[in-house]
């Protein structure tokens, strides 16, 4: 139904400017390592040769990696982690190469190369990436859509894609009701150009009004979106396969379910863990301890009982940042809350608060990332309120996660909406988790330590 006249070219002219990168880099390595020789015929047409074999590659490789299937709700950890794993397979792919070629340029040292190489191309995909983003937010390559009767689940993605400009989605109002006038629906469509209908898997429409409806959309060529209640289905907990021909609905199996990902996940924590507490910990916790100590009585630290791997209580040790109170086990913190002190509030801004559960992993009660545990009062509280909440407690809590570098720390504005992206973005960890997730989670998180997180209380 909506013109689309910016998407198909956006693809092309991505991939067209990385080649440049690639071959402006190539061209200054080669003329950096060769410069007596780059006037010989021979020896262009060879590195010719190998130009056009790394432009090959480099697209064919794309299919598996999908870096350039830039959608619109594509984060930027996850756009980072798709552009390191399709270096990382890239550059292997050049050393194997490299093993069997006799080319001038596969045989010389590669290090330069590929350092030059990837800082090349995280700037040039970084630009990319957030021209779109920004492109999106003015209005420039946005998409039409709607929502065909609202409930829970329409109100946290309509809150979403209102607060996510960058998305480049345009909601348009239709007046719900049980009663759907497929003609009126239709004109509704043609006269704001929909592109996209967003309609709740838990509808009140009847079989033949639902089947009408999708027959129109398809004859429209408008694109339906369906949208699972997660309170109300297992959409989470099953995946699509088959025997033979036969679909069957399995129980989902995680990354982290296998071995080897658990394996180094838990090598990974170990050894950041002793770093951190060695190199970092061992001068800063006396100082932070003498800060505590000065700015109000109690003790420096703060241990708390919190849910852990399948919901296994453990005692969370972090600085403490409030006065004594016997509110801390069931009361969450609120804005200008007089309880924290005024270290206590420094602490909270650049997460050093949280420093001392590095014990925690060391003592494989917690992970250096993954779903932040709560207070006890606050899980059993939302557990029956939010479908799948526990789905979050088959990985081991972390220090940092997704969820808390998005943004997302569920204690502000309407805390119901705010809880539920929260527990979503751990449920897509748990799903989707990789070492390279993790990595730019750290990373992330680095960053909102030393700037300060707004979002921190």
């Amino acid at each position: 139904m909506q013109r689309i006249r910016y998407s198909r070219y956006l693809k092309s002219i991505i991939i067209l400017l990385d080649l440049l990168v690639l071959a402006g880099v190539f061209i200054l390595y080669f003329l950096n390592r060769h410069q007596d020789s780059a006037q010989h015929h021979d020896v262009l047409s060879q590195n010719l040769f190998s130009l056009l074999l790394l432009f090959s590659f480099w697209i064919l490789l794309s299919g598996r990696t999908k870096i350039y299937n830039i959608t619109r709700n594509l984060t930027y950890i996850v756009f980072v982690e798709r552009v390191i794993v399709h270096f990382l397979l890239f550059i292997i792919g050049l050393i194997l190469i490299r093993k069997v070629s006799n080319n001038q340029f596969f045989s010389s040292r590669l290090t330069w190369f590929t350092l030059y190489l990837f800082y090349a191309v995280i700037v040039a995909k970084s630009l990319v990436y957030f021209i779109i983003k920004y492109l999106r937010s003015l209005g420039i390559n946005h998409r039409n859509v709607m929502f065909l009767y609202e409930d829970d689940s329409t109100e946290t993605l309509k809150n979403i894609l209102n607060e996510r400009k960058d998305y480049g989605y345009k909601l348009f109002d239709y007046k719900n009701s049980d009663d759907i006038s497929t003609d009126e629906l239709v004109s509704f469509w043609k006269s704001n150009g929909i592109h996209t209908l967003f309609i709740p898997t838990e509808n009140p429409f009847p079989d033949h009004k639902r089947d009408e409806i999708f027959r129109l959309a398809e004859a429209h060529k408008v694109h339906i979106s369906l949208i699972p209640d997660i309170s109300q289905n297992d959409y989470f907990f099953f995946d699509l396969g088959y025997i033979e021909t036969q679909p069957v609905l399995n129980q989902g199996k995680y990354p982290l379910d296998f071995y080897s990902n658990f394996l180094l996940k838990r090598i990974f924590d170990v050894v950041f863990s002793i770093l951190v507490l060695v190199l970092i910990c061992s001068w800063l916790f006396p100082l932070i301890a003498l800060l505590i100590k000065s700015s109000s009585a109690g003790p420096v630290f703060f241990v708390q009982k919190r849910y852990g791997f399948h919901e296994g209580v453990f005692n969370c040790i972090k600085f403490r940042t409030m006065i004594i109170n016997e509110d801390s086990a069931i009361k969450t913190t609120e804005e200008n809350d007089n309880r924290i002190t005024r270290i206590g509030t420094f602490l909270r801004r650049t997460s050093l608060d949280e420093m001392p559960q590095f014990i925690n992993v060391l003592k494989g009660e917690m992970s250096v990332v993954g779903p932040r545990p709560h207070m006890l009062a606050v899980d059993n509280f939302y557990k029956p309120k939010i479908g799948r909440y526990t789905l979050r407690s088959l990985a081991n809590p972390g220090i940092t996660g997704l969820a808390q570098v998005s943004g997302l720390r569920g204690d502000s504005g309407n805390v119901e909406v705010e809880m539920n992206k929260r527990i979503l973005a751990d449920a897509y960890y748990i799903r989707n988790w990789s070492f390279i997730l993790d990595i730019v989670i750290i990373l992330k998180t680095i960053v909102l330590v030393i700037g300060g997180d707004k979002n921190a209380r």
